[in-house]
């Protein structure tokens, strides 16, 4: 038997969709409004997962300018069927106030780690999309209807056939669930097994009510009737557990015929409500009785379990230092909301140095000159080394550990009036900006190194200048302002809040001349 140690996708993966072809299984994961979009990890025996791929690569394909906090990509839903990869995701536009504006979109491919098709716009009623196989040749698409009516939002899960020929839509659209008695329903997968339709929901709301729940109908219509110990998989019955917000889930089968699901869970820090690392993917054991799936050892989410196979998990590397020396940067790397272009973003400037052009605000929903990575651990160093030559206060570069527009931490590096440099620590929280410290460099600096300490919920950053010497700078900050559980309930008012604290580069010109930072490396260490 092999260990399987949950998360499997440790970080800012939710919402996970897999597919298994020929051995070869394929997570597809939430990206929101960071880009490109759609993280693709493989795996060859469950144990051991590899970030391959980001499918929607191309501004064809996906368009984030000005979307909001936490909008761009909801929930793919990746499938295969007769040598053709299938992915259906949302591009959300707008999630505030009202309405809601989501538009859901068909990719497709035979390579799925290489190049995709343009878009097959499918429908805008709601988000959640998904794409159904049946055995019969036909397809059926599967989504949540937004119902903005008295503020109900969550009105059931819609059916309406698919024509692969015209690309389209066809037929008759069903409401086929309005949800079982937990309610929220959303994230609508279908499954055929033994003569009757499965259709797994996520119920609860992505929070802490959150679970997998199950129902089953002899008719692919309905009506469904719900799992007589539903939900399958959730934390919401036990608050103390170490693995919250249960749910989201895909089920799978091995080539071996055992059955699984991936879902999303979140990892509160001890003794509190946050989960920096935001939703992660984890993975259950699924077994059927009387015709119902059922969590093997019950529906709370576990840190190991076994599965058929020998395979050992392998060194986990947690250093890994990125000398900006390739063509391209490692994959774990992500624009904000931008597709990355030598206008803005370049390895071939400077050798073994990445250009930053300064460009827009922290507070811009569209061009921003930033580049981050996931925080995968809860204890992280990560390190960098720039050069820059501020002539004004509004020219800025650094270090950022950033959630959202509305919600991060900065060592900066800028000017004031008489154009001597200085480091500044910036934090936002609730969209107010402070300064927390400020050091003066003089007219001499060329080159700095940063560093910033993430423990948990304290977050510390330091320098050194030529002479090698750190230096703390700044209080410890507050790292559990980079929760969905802070940014979500912080101002008393519930606020869209799906991500997770990513660690980054930064530049902004805000004189809109667009003053260039080089940066020599990134370091991560997970320790």
């Amino acid at each position: 038997m092999a260990i399987v140690h949950n998360p499997i996708l440790s970080g800012f993966n939710p919402d996970p969709s897999i597919v298994q072809v020929n051995g070869q299984y394929i997570i597809a994961t939430s990206t929101f409004e960071w880009f490109p979009g759609i993280q693709l990890h493989r795996s060859f025996d469950l144990v051991n997962w590899e970030l391959v791929a980001r499918p929607l690569r191309r501004k064809s394909q996906l368009d984030l300018l000005g979307v909001g906090d936490s909008c761009g990509v909801w929930a793919p839903c990746l499938s295969y069927h007769e040598g053709v990869y299938y992915l259906i995701y949302s591009n959300v536009k707008n999630f505030a106030g009202v309405w809601k504006d989501t538009p859901n979109y068909l990719i497709t491919t035979e390579d799925p780690f290489g190049d995709w098709s343009d878009p097959i716009f499918i429908d805008a009623s709601g988000f959640d999309g998904s794409l159904f196989h049946d055995d019969d040749g036909r397809k059926w698409y599967l989504s949540l209807l937004l119902d903005h009516r008295e503020g109900k939002l969550f009105g059931g899960i819609m059916q309406q056939e698919y024509d692969p020929v015209n690309q389209c839509l066809i037929g008759r659209r069903n409401l086929i669930f309005s949800g079982s008695e937990i309610g929220i329903t959303e994230g609508p997968h279908l499954y055929k097994h033994n003569g009757y339709y499965y259709l797994m929901t996520a119920e609860g709301g992505t929070e802490y009510g959150h679970a997998v729940s199950i129902a089953r109908s002899r008719n692919i219509e309905g009506p469904y009737l719900v799992h007589p110990e539903n939900p399958i998989i959730s934390s919401r019955e036990v608050p103390s557990h170490p693995i919250q917000k249960a749910g989201h889930g895909d089920l799978f089968q091995t080539p071996e015929g055992d059955w699984l699901a991936v879902f999303l869970g979140g990892r509160p820090v001890a003794e509190t409500q946050y989960c920096t690392l935001g939703r992660e993917t984890f993975i259950k054991k699924i077994e059927w009785r009387e015709g119902w799936p059922y969590a093997v050892n019950g529906p709370l989410p576990e840190n190991t379990i076994e599965i058929s196979g020998n395979a050992e998990k392998g060194s986990d590397t947690t250093m890994h230092t990125t000398r900006f020396e390739e063509e391209h940067w490692p994959v774990e790397f992500q624009t904000l909301r931008d597709l990355p272009s030598e206008d803005w973003i370049s390895l071939r400037d400077r050798k073994s140095s990445l250009r930053l052009t300064g460009r827009e605000s922290l507070s811009s929903l569209h061009r921003q000159s930033l580049l981050a990575r996931r925080i995968q651990h809860f204890n992280v160093v990560c390190t960098t080394r720039l050069q820059f030559a501020p002539t004004h206060f509004q020219h800025m570069s650094g270090l950022i550990c950033y959630y959202n527009t509305q919600h991060w931490h900065y060592l900066c590096w800028t000017a004031n009036d008489l154009k001597h440099t200085r480091l500044e620590v910036l934090s936002c929280d609730q969209g107010k900006v402070s300064k927390r410290a400020k050091t003066d460099l003089g007219r001499t600096a060329s080159h700095l190194s940063m560093r910033v300490r993430y423990d948990h919920l304290r977050i510390q950053f330091e320098f050194a200048t030529e002479d090698g010497l750190w230096s703390k700078i700044g209080p410890t900050l507050e790292g559990h302002i980079l929760s969905d559980d802070y940014v979500q309930h912080a101002s008393g008012k519930y606020r869209a809040a799906f991500t997770g604290a990513f660690i980054g580069l930064c530049c902004q010109d805000l004189t809109g001349h667009g003053l260039p930072s080089y940066f020599d490396y990134f370091q991560y260490q997970g320790m």
